[in-house]
């Protein structure tokens, strides 16, 4: 019966004696019961590898690896200052179960105030916090400890695919490397997708219109549109509500008891549109052209501009009998030859209106601003008592 003694690869200590039986892959499999590794090779004590049994004699020593080279324990085994006297010295991490092999200036120079400096700037700092290979052990995860390793020996960060940058950033933070937590910061965010605000197209918006029923209430609210072709659409009942209609054409459309509170319609062209009982309160129609509209509805229901921006817009020949325009802007804007009647303008800024050849028959112009504005060829006068409390 033959005994040896086996060494973990590189190590003079912890050894274990075992009696040699079979085959070699007998004694390996005991191998890895007593050391406590994944034993595949055994070398001698000079390094050389043993692929027979029958080379194997009594009281052998023999040095056990997982795959790896033969380690020399007559070097390896001693300190790493023994060997060098630097502070340039090599050192192995155990670090989740894999192994990294830098010195010790790359650990400490490049971040001094780092956890990972202090842990390794004095010699025995990390006492005796060691596998049976000799290598620190680091609980964290290895693939994100990689690329922080990386960033100390070079000062660039690489990170290869399939690695969360979010990892790497909670990794720095944790080892306290700081000029790299800006770097992982811009490049998430570099990373992360642009967020999608380009306007709704016509053909993407009438896809919606053609699997909506007429009269259900489309939400729309907050969509943009900027600059969309949406002219001679029906649109009735749909919820524009602090949408982006900026110069929209919007000609010809069927807007009926749409609500267009608080949109931006800047810029449009809404000619001969249809706004019976449209909601426009305190919208942004600035610029507008609204030739030829009709807010007139024969039911009764009226269209309601509260404090709208409307300065600038153009309106002329609309039909906007019973109109709410209570405050609202209508500074330069041009009215001629609409049909006023019965219109709400109390409070209503009508400064340098075009307002000639307007039937403004009923309307109430309490308290507004009519500073400017031109009053020619009126179809019914002016009486004092519309304008004045």
């Amino acid at each position: 019966l033959r005994r040896v003694t086996l060494f973990v690869n590189g190590s003079p200590r912890n050894g274990k004696v075992v009696a040699v039986y079979g085959t070699l892959s007998d004694l390996l499999s005991v191998a890895s019961n007593k050391l406590g590794i994944k034993a595949t090779s055994v070398y001698n004590g000079k390094g050389g590898l043993i692929d027979d049994i029958a080379l194997i004699r009594d009281d052998d020593v023999l040095f056990v690896c997982e795959g790896e080279p033969f380690i020399d324990p007559q070097t390896d085994g001693r300190p790493h200052e023994e060997l060098t006297g630097s502070h340039t010295d090599w050192l192995t991490l155990n670090v989740g179960g894999r192994y990294f092999t830098t010195t010790r200036s790359t650990l400490v120079n490049k971040e001094p105030d780092s956890m990972l400096a202090h842990m390794f700037k004095d010699k025995d700092a990390w006492g005796n916090k060691q596998d049976h290979r000799g290598a620190f052990l680091i609980d964290r995860s290895p693939e994100y400890f990689e690329p922080i390793l990386n960033y100390l020996r070079h000062g660039q960060l690489i990170v290869n695919d399939g690695i969360n940058l979010l990892g790497v950033l909670e990794e720095a933070r944790f080892f306290g490397i700081d000029s790299l937590i800006e770097h992982l910061e811009i490049a998430i965010k570099n990373s992360q997708p642009a967020e999608d605000h380009s306007p709704i197209s016509r053909k993407e918006f009438v896809r919606f219109l053609l699997a909506t029923p007429t009269k259900s209430e489309l939400r729309c609210q907050g969509l943009n549109f900027s600059g969309a072709d949406l002219s001679r659409l029906d649109l009735r009942y749909i919820n524009f509500k602090m949408a982006n209609l900026s110069r929209c054409n919007l000609a010809h459309a069927n807007l009926c008891c749409a609500n267009l509170e608080r949109a931006d319609l800047s810029g449009s062209v809404l000619d001969c549109a249809n706004l019976q009982g449209v909601k426009m309160l305190c919208s942004n129609a600035e610029g507008a052209s609204l030739k030829g509209c009709n807010f007139e509805d024969p039911s009764g229901l009226k269209a309601n501009l509260e404090g709208a921006n409307l300065k600038g817009v153009d309106m002329e020949g609309s039909q906007m009998t019973g109109i709410n325009l209570r405050v609202a802007t209508l500074k330069n804007a041009k009215l001629k030859n609409c049909n006023l009647r019965g219109a709400t303008l109390a409070g209503t800024d009508l400064e340098n209106c075009d307002l000639s050849g307007c039937d403004l028959q009923e309307a109430n112009l309490r308290g507004s601003n009519v500073k400017g504005a031109i009053f020619e060829e009126m179809l019914t006068p002016l009486h004092m008592s519309q304008s004045v409390r």
